[in-house]
């Protein structure tokens, strides 16, 4: 499996079905945990913030040939979603998914955990 580097509290959020973002200290735009400079103002001083991790599928890729590590977990789909109270987008994990018809997209669907995968959702 993959060497993932996310942070201790961002695993912790997402495993609560959260996401850990960054909120502005100068302007209150919220953005990744992963960003350094505020996108809007310039800003390098944020605060964390919490946010639900519902939302839904704007695009996907459907893996039935994955990488190694992987095999016995096809098909699933690799997910970007946008979260509902944001507008942020994620990727993460979507198991068991192995047409377009299975997730067209708009299909809600939410965080519920964090593992070897990286982030992991399930429809609503």
């Amino acid at each position: 499996m993959c060497k993932l580097s996310a942070k201790p509290e961002f695993i912790d959020a997402a495993k609560s079905g959260n996401i850990l973002a960054r909120k502005c200290a100068k302007c209150g735009e919220i953005l990744l945990a992963t960003v350094y400079y505020c996108k809007s103002c310039g800003s390098k001083e944020f605060g964390d913030t919490i946010l639900k991790g519902a939302g839904k599928v704007v695009t996907y890729t459907i893996m039935t040939v994955p990488p190694a590590g992987f095999e016995d977990l096809a098909p699933y789909a690799w997910v970007v979603m946008e979260l509902d109270d944001s507008g942020i987008r994620v990727s993460g994990f979507l198991a068991k998914i192995s047409t377009p018809e299975d997730l067209p997209i708009g299909t809600p669907v939410k965080v519920t955990g964090f593992d070897e995968r990286g982030i992991v959702l399930e429809k609503l």
